[in-house]
């Protein structure tokens, strides 16, 4: 199943201090939470460009910086990488995170990874490398969502919780029919309605629910949102949230239509530049597609249009 990846980005932004909370029994000692978290998504991207090639495989990653009890000015860094396919890299990249991160900032982190993939034997704990009596060997905290206990996670308050629940759904797809789905579906909403979360919470758990378990079948979507308003159109303190849940999802739709017209214009700049270098020069295809920064594929489709 198609994840999407500002999801996941905005799940952890919304339910973070949760996120604590649900790997930390001790978190209200640890973490100061009357201090707001910053998350450091540009400074990210700063250590770990994104690449301009389309076909690069894209992660989730996260950096938060928060406060602790143990000083006014102390600080730590949570490092979070969300991880749906099986990549025999990723320890390293775990690892690449680790070492600039910290030679960026001087501070402690922890590190997790979330795996949300369907491959039971991938499990990445820790990269190890050696040479000469020379070891190293990088730990980091791995979440394994197929290996958890759905009967636990129901029985927690934890709003996290209940997005592990949501990606165990997902997890279900292509394994039950699409009316059993909507069924899950449904019966995940009821125990959200029931937690008494916050408005916002319930509202940010919702719109993950809504567009992360997606149907093959569009009527299913209209079941699944009479579902949420025979549901919550009785309480009247959460009026309101079926317009939140459709306006993030425009705003999604939104935020894609504004992506693919980044890509269409990149596209246009990178064609003209190679038709400008076909026609002025006698490079060959590859030294074209260097200049341009393009693979070899895009110049010899310019060649052959050109032609």
């Amino acid at each position: 199943m198609k994840r999407d990846d500002s999801l996941w980005k905005a799940i952890l932004e919304d339910v973070f201090d949760d996120f604590l909370r649900f790997f930390f029994d001790n978190a209200e000692e640890l973490f100061d939470f009357r201090k707001p978290f910053e998350f450091l998504d540009k400074e990210l991207e700063q250590l770990f460009p994104i690449n301009p090639d389309d076909f690069s495989p894209k992660y989730v990653d996260k950096l938060i910086k928060v406060f602790t009890k143990t000083g006014d000015e102390k600080w730590i860094l949570v490092h979070i990488e969300v991880q749906a396919n099986t990549d025999n890299l990723f320890a390293h990249r775990m690892f690449q995170y680790f070492y600039r991160i910290y030679d960026r900032y001087q501070r402690p982190i922890t590190a997790f990874a979330i795996l949300t993939d369907k491959n039971k034997r991938f499990k990445p704990l820790y990269f190890e490398e050696s040479y000469l009596g020379t070891k190293l060997r990088y730990d980091f905290n791995t979440y394994k969502v197929l290996e958890q206990n759905p009967e636990v996670l129901t029985n927690s308050n934890n709003p996290f919780a209940m997005v592990v629940l949501t990606v165990l759904v997902a997890l279900q797809k292509g394994k039950v029919t699409e009316s059993e789905l909507l069924n899950q579906k449904i019966d995940l909403l009821k125990r959200l309605i029931s937690k008494g979360y916050s408005r916002d919470k319930i509202e940010a758990l919702m719109g993950f629910l809504k567009l992360y378990v997606r149907f093959g079948k569009n009527e299913n979507d209209v079941k699944f949102d009479k579902a949420i308003e025979q549901l919550l159109n009785k309480p009247k303190e959460t009026m309101g949230i079926v317009e939140f849940v459709l306006e993030r999802e425009r705003r999604l739709g939104e935020k894609k239509g504004i992506e693919k017209g980044i890509e269409k214009e990149r596209y246009e700049r990178n064609f003209a530049f190679v038709s400008r270098l076909l026609k002025e020069t006698d490079f060959d295809d590859a030294k074209i597609a260097e200049l341009a920064s393009v693979p070899l594929e895009f110049v010899q489709n310019v060649r052959q249009q050109n032609a």
